[in-house]
């Protein structure tokens, strides 16, 4: 594609948050019930995004003619999937003790679990290098933004 001139991003992508869908809504459900923890080891990495800036990155490799080759859309602030689950325990006001099996997790919630049980290290150097700033860079605030998004909007 770059021989006949095409300029291509490539775009790979962490878990996008967003309680429409996806990981997110499938891992807080334990935390609903008062049963947060871990999943698995708890010790994966979990590369994450908002989907506000899942939207933004794809948007600004798009219209930012300089940019071309692979691309990590992850938070810049990466972290483990236990760290992930003591933020979601944070945020909705639950415990985060319990451990759940990735067996369980698996035979709970199907395909979607691959990324979280099997997470890869990724961050963003290429993309921050390009310019692009984050609207929500860290996991507490995305996460507020989220479930509790007037409260996150006026501390912004």
């Amino acid at each position: 594609v770059e021989g006949l001139g095409v300029r291509r991003a490539i775009i790979r992508t962490g878990v996008v948050l967003s309680l429409d869908g996806g990981a997110l809504p499938r891992q807080a459900l334990p935390y609903q019930l008062f049963a947060g923890g871990p999943l698995g080891s708890g010790k994966q990495p979990y590369p994450w995004i908002h989907l506000v800036d899942e939207v933004r990155a794809i948007r600004f490799l798009i219209e930012n003619p300089s940019t071309s080759g692979a691309y990590n859309l992850s938070s810049p602030n990466p972290l483990t999937n236990g760290e992930f689950g003591k933020i979601i325990g944070k945020v909705m006001g639950r415990p985060s003790f319990m451990p759940l099996p990735g067996f369980a997790f698996k035979a709970a919630f199907g395909e979607v679990t691959v990324v979280v049980l099997e997470g890869q290290r990724a961050v963003p150097k290429r993309l921050l290098d390009a310019g692009f700033t984050f609207m929500f860079p860290d996991a507490e605030g995305a996460l507020r933004n989220l479930y509790k998004p007037q409260k996150a909007l006026a501390t912004r």
